[in-house]
């Protein structure tokens, strides 16, 4: 099965595309806790080597609570990513309601030493419906 990315956002010949998933086994939503994990792709269309330095997340509630994540790399890894290659990895993210959003950037630092700032887009995190 091939994944859909639904969102994406371009910086600078840098691509960022998310493929978000709610998954029902590992949420707890009786115990009001929701589970989402997302499949990212870098792309680096660019004409220089890119290496991905740190990430910061913004990551938004139903109930409006924000939480900022920064960190280095991804997953544990600072991907260099030459002109054509594309770095693609899954994390999840675990809200205590059934809504939220995520958004942030990637740092980079190019092959002349220079700094980029790539968005990744706005997503939203649903859960589908459920009776109860």
């Amino acid at each position: 099965m091939k994944e859909l990315f639904q969102h994406a956002a371009i910086t600078e010949g840098i691509t960022v595309r998310v493929a978000v998933n709610f998954l029902p086994e590992q949420s707890r939503i009786e115990a009001g806790k929701w589970f989402w994990v997302y499949h990212i792709r870098i792309e680096n269309d660019s004409d220089q080597a890119v290496q991905l330095l740190t990430r910061h997340w913004r990551i938004t509630d139903g109930r409006g609570g924000i939480n900022i994540v920064d960190g280095e790399g991804v997953v544990g890894e600072q991907p260099l990513l030459r002109p054509g290659d594309a770095h693609d990895y899954v994390s999840g993210c675990p809200l205590t309601t059934p809504q939220g959003s995520m958004e942030g950037h990637y740092t980079f630092r190019r092959a002349d030493g220079s700094e980029l700032r790539a968005a990744i887009p706005f997503f939203p995190l649903a859960a589908p419906a459920t009776a109860g």
